[in-house]
């Protein structure tokens, strides 16, 4: 039950030179490592787009670690906004939308 009080979901929405510099594949890399559960995918409008849920601690971690990205990467902004919590799994890379 503590686990579950302490976990947590979030959409985020990462603009920038985010596209075509490894973004996804470094965010795949490392919510796996950080236990998180959801998925990144490419938006056709140039952003990232990714939903973390895991404990909260983790989450807040790699929403700061996007804040930088991969070294090719130029982040201007990262949109965050609680999202529903599709419970323990794996961190996938989606199709783009």
């Amino acid at each position: 039950m503590a686990d579950e009080e302490n976990r947590k979901a979030v959409l985020a929405r990462v603009h920038g030179k985010v596209q075509g510099v490894w973004y996804r594949g470094w965010t795949v890399d490392t919510a796996s490592r950080l236990g998180l559960a959801g998925w990144v995918r490419n938006r056709g409008d140039g952003t990232v787009e990714a939903l973390f849920a895991g404990p909260a601690d983790a989450v807040d971690r790699m929403l700061e670690a996007c804040r930088r990205g991969p070294s090719a990467a130029v982040v201007n902004d990262i949109a965050v906004e609680p999202a529903r919590d599709p419970g323990p799994g794996l961190f996938e890379q989606r199709p783009t939308q």
